[in-house]
């Protein structure tokens, strides 16, 4: 009875194997409604994202609060320590207006897209008017708190984290005024207390916390340090967000390899060099801040989920403009207008004594076609080439125009 073994081994082992395979299938079937579940998860949050930045007509913030460095400082620096020198602001102000620049920066631009009038530094006690905002940054500030090797390196004590402070201490006096008494100059001087939370608050800072570990530390170090300095960050939207914020445009950093200040300062090795001539090395580690910020932001997004977070590559922006200089109507991509870097070192405006002979740093007889203010900071009209690159959306995540950039409650 020989021949009746095969079927039955057969369906033996079909036996055997039935329970297996309905596991594997009932585990496929899991599988696949977790993927379709995500995805329809991640459509309507899209949906809602979109409805909720409200598509139907664009954002009215009453207010800017901006947090950051020299690239969006609007006279943070001089007004606490000491006043930028002609020619800054030669080009747009036709005097010192505190900018690093010969004109306007990106903050200028930004609050002239939502209608706003320029931000005034909260540190100048003189003639400024805040009703509509406030700028917290000043030149030389870092993410980084700090401490005596940052200060002594040569940056600015007012860290994001006292930049912070300062916007607890202005809200809880504002909070106070409007408690006490009306008068005219709480109605025409301050932001209301509800302006608060329907306001912009916005974020460029972090290039001097690479600044600082080039000259300091190995780039691997610097690198290691960056979870570190975006978490303080982090931080900061998470208190902003408790007081009350909603509304959030957070820029990355530019690259920081092609600054003609880099360049001169860091002779490139063989093979360190890009096609534009920017110091690679340097921009890897832009880009590798960038990311992790990015990816910080996207954390932040899952954890305030009523709230609106846009981060804005302007690195792409700018390098976009350094590799197209030409095109855009610019000379000399690592070019700069002001001051005088390499054998000898003047500053933009300043005087100093070269081989028994007094130099001044003299501007060049026309800033429109230079990228580089400075060497360090950019011009007037390269820094509003990247604000309108950047302003319409098309290089934020996600990608909405700074118009529309807003928490709407009521469309939710």
């Amino acid at each position: 009875m020989d021949w009746i073994r095969p079927p039955i081994c057969v369906n033996r082992r079909l036996g055997a194997s039935w329970p297996l395979r309905r596991t594997v299938e009932a585990l496929t079937v899991i599988v696949f409604l977790a993927v379709v579940s995500s995805f329809i998860s991640e459509v309507g949050r899209r949906m809602n994202l979109r409805k909720t930045l409200g598509h139907r007509s664009n954002c009215d913030f009453p207010a800017i609060f901006n947090f950051g460095d020299s690239n969006s400082d609007t006279g943070g620096k001089s007004a606490a320590f000491h006043r930028l020198p002609y020619p800054n602001g030669e080009t747009f102000f036709h005097r010192p207006s505190g900018r690093y620049c010969d004109g306007k920066v990106i903050i200028d631009f930004l609050a002239e897209k939502l209608g706003l009038p320029y931000l005034g530094a909260y540190l100048d006690s003189i003639g400024t008017n805040f009703q509509h905002g406030a700028n917290f940054a000043t030149g030389g500030s870092t993410i980084q708190s700090v401490d005596t090797q940052v200060f002594e390196a040569g940056f600015s004590p007012i860290s994001l984290e006292i930049q912070l402070l300062q916007f607890k201490q202005f809200k809880a006096r504002i909070d106070e005024l409007f408690n006490e008494a009306t008068n005219s100059y709480i109605q025409t001087s301050l932001p209301r207390p509800d302006d608060f939370s329907k306001a912009l608050y916005t974020f460029d800072i972090g290039q001097n916390d690479l600044h600082f570990g080039l000259k300091s530390m190995t780039e691997e170090q610097l690198k290691a340090s960056f979870p570190n300095i975006i978490g303080t960050f982090a931080q900061a939207i998470k208190q902003l967000y408790q007081l009350g914020a909603r509304a959030f445009w957070i820029h990355n950093t530019g690259p920081i390899g092609c600054l003609p200040y880099s360049v001169i300062k860091y002779p490139s090795k063989p093979g360190n060099m890009d096609q534009n001539g920017c110091v690679k090395s340097h921009n890897e580690v832009a880009n590798e801040f960038n990311r992790q910020l990015k990816q910080s932001v996207s954390q932040l997004k899952v954890q305030q989920r009523d709230a609106v977070l846009t981060y804005v590559d302007i690195y792409s922006a700018k390098y976009s403009l350094i590799s197209e200089a030409k095109k855009h109507g610019f000379a000399s991509p690592l070019g700069y207008c002001c001051g005088h870097y390499g054998d000898y070192y003047v500053q933009c405006g300043k005087k100093a004594i070269v081989n028994g002979s007094e130099v001044v740093g003299d501007p060049c007889s026309d800033p429109s076609v230079y990228i580089s203010w400075d060497a360090v900071h950019y011009s007037h009209a390269a820094n509003r080439w990247v604000a309108h690159r950047t302003l319409d959306g098309s290089l934020s995540d996600p990608q909405i125009p700074i118009t529309q950039a807003c928490y709407k409650p009521d469309d939710s």
